[in-house]
């Protein structure tokens, strides 16, 4: 039994001796600061997120200097002062002594950690973090310190000087911090490193695996101080015999302690501590596997690579995590097979068969780009169905698409959705999108030809990509076919981004319809022309149906961008997020959208209900920011031919484009659910408009399943199926479908920086009035000389002609001299202002940056100073006054 006052008078006289002198105070100052360099950098701002990764990701190289500050000490200074030997022979065993020391270097860590604590109160001032993830993440960092400091003290007990203890101390405890990057390949080491163990901390999740590889390596670190403190009790004739033992006791022991530590690395047992606790299996999924019929089981085959890319690590282990609840709950009804698969393998073989295909991953270890080939791909089936999911990316919903498919195969028949065949070729032409592709994994597709009547009742709902390059019979079809309140998806765009080459963007509804047949060769063949579009691409028939305003020229921007990584990226990309300061960016009441926390829009349309809409329920879905605008068809767009394609017209994009802020406020309408079953309208609606063809492109669903180096995460595929399962009348998937971490952005430096945003815009029309009225006063100058030339009654009609010819050849150079002049004076403006906007934002950043530097460690130099001043007094009270006069005397 080890004795509590034993120990509690080592860890007093330990602590109290540490902070006895200034060093103490400074290093706990250095820590905080140095935290506070490597949490706020620049890195920070950029990734515009509320969380300490900068701080995790340089937190192992922190602790490898502060650790061995701290434990050099420890049994350096008793050997160098003899104050060792006087130790050793107190009423105390030598394990006694170890752990009051230990304690001791431990509170001195702790206080420190403590005091770093106030990042966290910065970090609240300028955004919203998840105090579950911060929990979760400061426990990994005293975990991590705690075994650390154990390795830190072995290096003291093998020296009497501290110097050298510190620089054994940083040997010793690089082991452990860098023997993941020894060979990153390797599993087992990759496992063994304290970057690879906090990571789950950091994530917001306390895993077994972290705990029991932090406390072993406590355990092993403190057992060989353990037996360097109790060589002196070996006779010198057993010295080199009990060596070998003790060598041989440490290995095994280190072997076992690493095999338990494999052992729960594999066990994936975890407690969720995230905000939305997105680790955890939800209610729907529990649901959806209790409902299986254990006479038609439902079977998962999971082909996961053992070694993959440290980007990829947190998806295998989550989805072997995922998996083993499925099987726990699922028992008899779900079997799980989690089959290992190398490159060139037979596994590798059977995963192609079942259409699963090797991923290849560009990585970076060490400074070095690698690509690597992984496989993570599941197939689940039954006896009536089966599913199969190719790959799973950082960024794809692992849950959702387990559950998805385990449900889809459970159940024996599938809900239909029709695509009509439109100019977009979504379906049925030469590559099918990928929207297709993700619909039917959950349903039936069906191709749908607009040149016939719609069946009705055959489809549960019908999708339509661009409406507009219809043909009056083909819209006629469509328009009766909604009319009927069919549940109906619809996406329009006034320049399909899409479609963009280098000659321009075909498809838009300005453009003339293309003409069928083949290209047009060398020679010059002629096409066929094609029949026109109905409305002349303005879908006025399908418009007044749905009670809808829509421009089919007018294309919206918007100066939100929450990313300052992609801060070249042009104003017409549309960043929606609850964060850009409209209420009802995404509609919360709306099943379609509530949840929602980003989505990229490109080259949008603007729609809104008509005055007439009466009983037509016209519902927001997608808006924009206050500082968001439209431009028109002429304004952004200029002729231009697409020459591979029999000189087919096409809209090239203009460079002086106009963005002036809309004078209605912004937050314009891109997307609306519009809906109608009262007896006061003459027909049913069930209608979700969107007015961009963009956000369903192939980039969408690439990204989702195999994720981005900058890990942009927008939820347009969850819109999309949101929308098709809310029509369709499914609503299992919904709340699954949306079970992500919140994003948590710099909210406090994003109003900060705002205003800065909205005043470039500002002064940016300005600049361009300016310049229109001199331009109007030069052409006027004109009028007026040319009206003075025609109203002279001296001048004959010819002397007027020629008069006025010269005129105009000479003002006409003038003129456009003059307009060169004055454009190029606007764009100097517009550039001086786009500069001045970037410095204040610039400037912003680095303000809230010292902030966060200069604010953690003035607790801990309070608290200093003010124990300093404490001890001084007590001090000078009990100095005998004589003593005093005579200190006083020799320093004189």
């Amino acid at each position: 039994m080890f004795r509590r006052y034993v120990i509690s008078a080592i860890f007093r006289r330990n602590v109290a001796s540490y902070f006895s002198g200034v060093l103490g105070y400074l290093f706990i100052i250095a820590f905080v600061v140095a935290g506070g360099l490597l949490a706020f950098r620049t890195q920070f701002f950029t990734n515009n997120v509320a969380n300490l990764d900068q701080l995790s990701d340089g937190f192992p190289m922190l602790l490898l200097f502060l650790v061995p500050a701290i434990t050099m000490s420890a049994w350096s200074d008793e050997k160098k002062l003899g104050t060792d030997e006087l130790l050793f022979t107190l009423p105390a065993t030598d394990l006694e002594i170890l752990i009051g020391k230990y304690l001791a270097v431990l509170a001195v860590y702790s206080i420190a950690l403590a005091f770093s604590l106030t990042h966290l109160i910065v970090l609240s001032v300028i955004g919203s973090p998840d105090f579950g993830v911060a929990f979760t993440t400061y426990f990994g960092y005293w975990l991590a310190g705690a075994a650390l400091l154990a390795a830190g003290m072995f290096g003291s007990v093998l020296t009497s000087s501290s110097t050298v203890a510190f620089v054994l101390g940083v040997i010793i405890c690089a082991i452990p911090v860098f023997i993941g990057s020894i060979a990153p390949s390797s599993d087992l080491l990759r496992n063994l490193s304290v970057r690879e163990q906090l990571h789950d901390f950091e994530l917001g999740l306390i895993p077994l695996s972290g705990i029991l590889y932090f406390v072993t390596l406590t355990v092993f670190m403190l057992y060989l101080n353990l037996v360097m403190i109790r060589r002196r009790h070996w006779s010198t004739g057993q010295q080199t015999s009990m060596e070998f033992q003790y060598v041989v006791r440490a290995v095994c022991l280190c072997l076992a302690l690493v095999c338990v530590d494999y052992i729960a690395s594999h066990a994936n047992a975890s407690k969720d501590l995230t905000h939305e606790r997105v680790y955890s299996l939800s209610p729907t999924t529990i649901d959806v596997i209790k409902r299986i019929n254990s006479d038609h089981p439902v079977k998962i085959e999971a082909y996961i690579s053992n070694d993959v890319p440290r980007e990829y690590a947190p998806v295998r282990k989550q989805l072997i995590g995922l998996l083993r609840q499925y099987a726990q709950i699922g028992g008899s009804a779900v079997d799980v097979h989690l089959i290992d698969v190398e490159p060139f393998s037979k596994e590798a073989e059977a995963a192609k068969v079942q259409g699963i295909n090797p991923e290849h991953v560009r990585s970076e270890r060490e400074g070095r780009r690698y690509e690597d080939t992984i496989y993570m791909g599941a197939v689940v089936s039954s006896s009536n169905d089966q599913v199969v999911i190719p790959s799973f990316g950082p960024t794809t919903p692992l849950e959702y698409e387990l559950t998805r498919s385990v449900r889809t195969v459970a159940n024996q028949k599938r809900l239909t959705i029709g695509i009509m065949r439109t100019d977009a070729d979504v379906i049925g032409g030469q590559r099918e999108w990928q929207i297709v592709t993700e619909l039917k994994k959950q349903y039936s597709v069906k191709e749908v030809s607009p040149d016939s009547p719609i069946e009705d009742g055959k489809y549960d709902v019908l999708m339509v990509v661009m409406p507009s390059s219809l043909t009056q019979p083909q819209m006629a079809n469509l328009v009766n076919y909604v009319k009927k309140g069919h549940p109906t998806l619809l996406f329009v765009d006034p320049l399909p981004w899409v479609f963009n080459s280098g000659f321009g963007v075909t498809q838009a509804p300005r453009l003339p319809k293309p003409a069928p047949g083949s290209q047009m060769g060398m020679m010059g063949m002629q096409r066929q022309p094609a029949p026109p579009k109905a409305d002349d691409g303005k879908a006025t028939s399908l418009l007044e149906v749905l009670h809808l305003a829509w421009d089919n020229g007018r294309a919206v921007w918007d100066a939100f961008n929450p990313h300052p990584e992609f801060a070249s990226v042009i104003q017409e990309f549309v960043f929606i997020s609850p964060k850009s300061g409209t209420k009802g960016a995404f509609n919360q009441s709306s099943e379609i959208t509530s949840g929602l926390q980003e989505m990229l829009v490109a080259f949008a349309g603007e729609i809104r209900p008509t005055r007439a809409a009466g009983s037509v329920k016209f519902e927001p879905l997608l808006r924009t920011s206050p500082n968001s605008g439209y431009m028109e068809w002429d304004e952004y767009t200029e002729q231009g031919f697409d020459f591979s394609h029999g000189f087919s017209p096409t809209a090239r994009l203009r460079e002086d484009r106009p963005h002036f802020l809309d004078p209605r406020g912004g937050a314009l309408v891109m997307a609306a659910h519009i809906t109608a079953d009262t007896p006061e309208n003459p027909y049913k609606l069930n209608v979700v408009y969107v007015a961009d063809l963009d956000l369903i492109s192939d980039w969408f669903f690439y990204n989702r399943s195999h994720g981005s180096d900058s890990n942009l995460d927008f939820d347009n595929v969850t819109f999309v199926l949101n929308a098709v399962d809310v029509l369709a009348g499914e609503k299992t998937y919904l709340d699954l479908r949306k079970r992500r971490p919140e994003l948590r952005t710099l909210t406090g430096v994003e109003k900060r920086t705002a205003q800065f945003v909205e005043d470039r815009i500002k002064k940016t029309k300005e600049a361009d009035d300016e310049a229109k009225q001199l331009l109007q006063k030069a052409q006027h100058e004109f009028d007026d000389k040319r009206k003075a030339i025609e109203s002279d009654p001296k001048l004959s009609p010819p002397e007027k002609e020629e008069l006025i010819r010269r005129l105009k050849d000479g003002e006409e150079r003038r003129l456009d001299v003059k307009k060169n002049d004055i454009d190029r004076k606007k764009q100097q403006e517009i550039d001086e202002i786009k500069n001045e906007t970037e410095r204040k934002i610039r400037e912003t950043e680095r303000k809230v940056m010292a902030m966060a530097v200069i604010v953690p460690p003035i607790p801990a130099v309070v608290l200093g100073i003010v124990l300093l001043v404490m001890r001084w007094l007590r001090e000078q009270r009990y100095i005998v006054p004589e003593r005093r006069v005579e200190s006083e005397k020799r320093k004189k």
